[in-house]
């Protein structure tokens, strides 16, 4: 039996409409699909009708894969696609398998043959980049810093140093609620000559992209909203 094909759907950053951000190739696979797997249920089928799929949700296959997934789980994922069924590994929002879960399954995929596919769509870590003006050719992205003041401060201090010493773009993420905490570690430990961009709201009205040195920031003595951020730290 022929097998399916899993899509990487991304989808939107939020209340966007689905087609000012993502082609019409995503569009397309998103509305041919009656198999997916997903974070969360009710927040799929919400952004499934945005993006126009017309089938019948009682007739759609919904898997579930996020933290609370048992490993042992894993491979029952990939019995539509074994049965020949194409299927969609659904992000919450941006692109899946980046900052995002999804990763294990597109391994297993692989691992048991299944042609993988990934679909043009936002990411925010791409877009904040392109944004900044920062080094767009050497770049890495660290996903969330510890929560620990201590290791927080050290590993700032030691991403400013690669970022000096190897002309290295240093990309991360927070949680919202501690946009501050993360922004205000930055400005204490950062030398003054750095410069950080901080990304929010991004393909929103609402969005915001600016760029400072951090001496520039100690003197603007603001807090930032509880919004969606990515963070890019350079020299």
């Amino acid at each position: 039996m022929k097998r399916g094909t899993l899509f990487l759907i991304p989808s939107t950053l939020g209340d966007t409409k689905p087609e000012e951000v993502l082609p019409e190739k995503t569009l397309g696979v998103i509305r041919s699909l009656n198999s997916f797997i997903v974070e969360e249920i009710r927040s799929a089928r919400r952004f499934l009708r945005k993006a126009g799929f017309r089938g019948n949700f009682d007739e759609t296959g919904f898997l579930i894969f996020n933290e609370h997934t048992s490993r042992k789980e894993l491979m029952s994922f990939l019995t539509p696609m074994l049965q020949g069924m194409d299927t969609g590994l659904l992000s919450e929002a941006g692109t899946p398998c980046i900052a995002d879960p999804g990763a294990e399954i597109v391994e297993i995929a692989r691992q048991a043959g299944i042609r993988v596919i990934p679909l043009s769509g936002p990411s925010s870590i791409l877009l904040a980049l392109m944004a900044s003006g920062f080094n767009g050719q050497n770049f890495a992205f660290h996903g969330y810093l510890p929560i620990d003041r201590n290791e927080r401060q050290r590993k700032i201090k030691e991403l400013e140093r690669i970022a000096r010493e190897k002309d290295q773009t240093q990309i991360f993420i927070e949680t919202p609620y501690r946009n501050n905490a993360i922004f205000g570690a930055m400005i204490h430990a950062c030398n003054p000559e750095s410069r950080l961009c901080v990304a929010m709201d991004l393909t929103l009205d609402s969005e915001t992209i600016r760029v400072h040195t951090i001496g520039e920031w100690r003197n603007k003595n603001e807090q930032l909203p509880k919004k969606p951020a990515v963070f890019l730290l350079y020299r």
